[in-house]
């Protein structure tokens, strides 16, 4: 499992950086291919991210929080 993790974080905390260095340099516009539903769902969860592990604790409630926009996320997928 941690080693799976590992190749995940790398493979995006690599890709993107990598991907926007070239975009700066060529010029090109660089595009994350999310429509209005699929921002607001990105924004709603850093922002839920940043509230739950700022205070060092985390209770279920906050938990559920984050299966429910998991689950609203999953609802979109399916149901567009």
């Amino acid at each position: 499992m941690n080693l799976a993790l590992g190749s995940a974080l790398a493979s995006i905390g690599l890709t993107l950086p990598a991907v926007a260095v070239v975009s700066i340099a060529l010029n090109q516009p660089l595009v994350l291919g999310l429509g209005p539903k699929e921002s607001v769902l990105l924004a709603l969860t850093l922002l839920v991210s940043v509230v739950t592990l700022g205070t060092g604790r985390t209770t279920v409630l906050q938990g559920i929080v984050h299966l429910v926009i998991f689950a609203e996320f999953l609802f979109l997928a399916v149901v567009p």
